[in-house]
């Protein structure tokens, strides 16, 4: 049997080295992207998987990328778009929200996406179980931001970031639904509050922790779920 074949954007550090490592552990021939060339290279060879440079901004990055593994693998199985920026809490405050800051974080977060999950379909279609799952968070959900109860509502507002993730779990929704009768199943996932990099390395859950998520939703069976959104709990509101 042919082994999976899976990519991870912005995969040198944090929770995205762990999904390619926790993957990498299960068998999967993990390709390992990132925008930076050398510290891209330094994870990879550490890990013994192959890198490939990838700057979800970039068109022709992406399409590099994308022939690339046509041209040495001829499809591709799993796709997690990890790749991620933010502001600091400060910036985030909506009553003093940059216009440029939020195209920024949108054109990571949200276009980003949508740019590689395009290029990258004809390769996933050409597997018998294709697989995609959107990195999300826990701030994008409405039921929790606005629930007193929740820990949510104790986290400074960040409308950049919040609400680029918030669009992201309606991109999720629209490409399941577009997919609903192929073998491609579209996920979103919320990794809970992790010690990486984006929030300062603060954080109750270590990335080994917030991976597990997204490698479970990466290695679905036939019989899984398309279309939701979910934590290491389950269901996580909208």
């Amino acid at each position: 049997m042919t082994k999976a074949v899976a990519l991870i954007t912005g995969a040198n550090k944090g929770i995205g080295l762990e999904i390619a490592r926790q993957l990498h552990e299960r068998g999967v021939t993990v390709l390992l992207a990132a925008r930076d060339e050398e510290r891209g290279t330094a994870a990879a060879e550490k890990l013994g998987v192959p890198f490939v440079q990838l700057d979800v901004t970039d068109p022709d990055s992406i399409k590099k990328a994308a022939t690339w593994v046509d041209l040495a693998y001829g499809k591709l199985d799993i796709l997690v778009n990890n790749a991620g920026v933010t502001v600091v809490e400060e910036e985030g405050r909506p009553s003093i929200a940059s216009l440029d800051v939020m195209r920024r974080i949108y054109e990571t977060n949200v276009f980003g996406v949508v740019a590689v999950t395009n290029t990258f379909l004809p390769l996933l279609r050409k597997s018998p179980a294709g697989r995609i799952v959107n990195q999300s968070s826990g701030r994008s959900s409405l039921g929790q931001t606005l629930d007193p109860e929740h820990p949510v509502w104790r986290v400074p507002v960040n409308l950049s970031y919040s609400s680029s993730k918030t669009a992201l779990n309606m991109v999720t929704v629209s490409y399941a639904r577009e997919l609903w009768d192929t073998a491609i199943k579209v996920n979103a996932v919320d990794p809970g509050w992790c010690r990486t990099d984006i929030n300062g390395g603060e954080g109750y859950r270590s990335a080994e922790q917030g991976a597990a998520i997204a490698v479970k939703l990466a290695t679905l069976d036939a019989d899984g779920p398309t279309g939701t959104f979910s934590d290491e709990r389950g269901t996580v509101a909208w």
